[in-house]
């Protein structure tokens, strides 16, 4: 991402492909025709023997080369290509695509992929119990890491009085132990892995314990959802994601409080396409709060000078936003990459329609 938002315009064609490789309702994957035609009527558009079509034919040729030879586990592909700039950039992606675009500008198109990553963060997920511990790091739906912790097994006892009494102290302080080293694994992970987010599924005796033992700035990360075993039917991934989206979800609604009320307090906030674009020339934004649904941006009446040129774009969607507001879409997140501001995404248009979709939290006043 912060090597593509560098790139100067290029006078040269700038393939922006985005493709999903999830099989169809038949098992065949959708991009052969999506490509074949979005190529045939994007060279139609180039002059033939011009220095833009000999570029644009040769990246063309490039990527059906690359695609004979892709990822078979891969379920998606944001490739970057201008053979007049020396631009080859593929990046296979373990994550699904909704649907299949192609975009051709003087600069990448990186909504998308911003979006993408966003929506797929790199978070910690810990299956838990009273004797035994997994903790994963995900990172765009896969598995990036593992670590299992086994503490000492105990047994119930059907003795009484003072012995069973002992027993089960002793018991507890088996379980405090193991969780403490869960939690002492955990820190470290956090720390190495640089997570924002930690799902928890924990057996309901272990839970209490690692409230007690967490400290805050792991616990303020915490997602708690329902025990999870070994073996068990459907996916942990897929469960752990599902909580990373519904809290997603009603944090977009604080974040969007947040930044209403910067804004009209008059102090460490923007709305509006134009008073962002305008705080991204005074590198104020310290964080891009835009929508989700490109569509939905309201259109600006001048971009900046250094702003990237034409958008064409072909899509597998039938109802693909306009091209200025996929241009300003563009614009808003390399900026925010080229500032190292960062990026959230609102997936409720609603939330931010009446602010044109987009604003900002800023790192000073004017």
């Amino acid at each position: 991402m912060e090597t593509l938002a560098a790139l100067e315009p290029s006078p040269f064609p700038v393939l922006s492909l985005y493709l999903s490789f999830t099989p169809d309702q038949n098992g065949r994957e959708g991009y052969d025709q999506f490509i074949k035609k979005a190529f045939n009527e994007r060279s139609k558009a180039l002059p033939e023997q011009s220095p833009e079509r000999e570029s644009f034919d040769k990246d063309v040729k490039r990527i059906q080369e690359y695609l004979a030879s892709k990822d078979s586990a891969a379920q998606g592909l944001a490739l970057f290509a201008c053979s007049g700039s020396d631009l080859f950039e593929a990046v296979t992606l373990d994550a699904p695509i909704a649907e299949h675009w192609l975009f051709i500008g003087s600069v990448p198109h990186l909504y998308p992929l911003a979006r993408l990553v966003e929506n797929y963060p790199r978070y910690a997920a810990v299956m838990l119990d009273t004797n035994k511990a997994r903790i994963f790091v995900f990172g765009v739906s896969k598995t990036e890491r593992e670590e299992k912790i086994v503490g000492e097994k105990t047994r119930r006892t059907s003795k009484g009085g003072w012995s069973q009494a002992r027993y089960q102290r002793r018991a507890e302080n088996f379980h405090t132990l193991h969780i403490k080293e869960v939690v002492d694994t955990l820190e470290k992970v956090v720390r190495e892995e640089n997570i924002d987010h930690i799902v928890v599924a924990a057996a309901e005796v272990a839970l209490p314990i690692l409230r007690e033992q967490l400290p805050k700035h792991l616990a303020d990360k915490i997602i708690e959802i329902g025990p999870h075993e070994d073996g068990e039917s459907g996916s942990f991934v897929q469960a752990t994601m599902a909580a990373l989206r519904d809290k997603d979800a009603e944090t977009d609604i604080e974040k969007v409080q947040e930044l209403m009320d910067a804004w009209q307090g008059g102090g460490l906030g923007v709305a509006g396409p134009e008073a962002t674009l305008s705080a991204f020339q005074l590198g104020q934004v310290d964080e891009l709060i835009i929508t989700g649904s490109p569509e939905t941006l309201k259109p600006v009446q001048k971009l900046p000078d250094a702003a990237p040129g034409d958008v064409q774009v072909a899509s597998s969607n039938p109802n693909p936003a306009d091209e200025a507001r996929l241009k300003l879409s563009d614009e808003l997140v390399t900026r925010a990459q080229q500032t190292a501001a960062r990026i959230r995404f609102i997936e409720d248009p609603s939330l931010l329609a009446d602010v044109g979709g987009v604003g900002a939290l800023l790192r000073f006043r004017i």
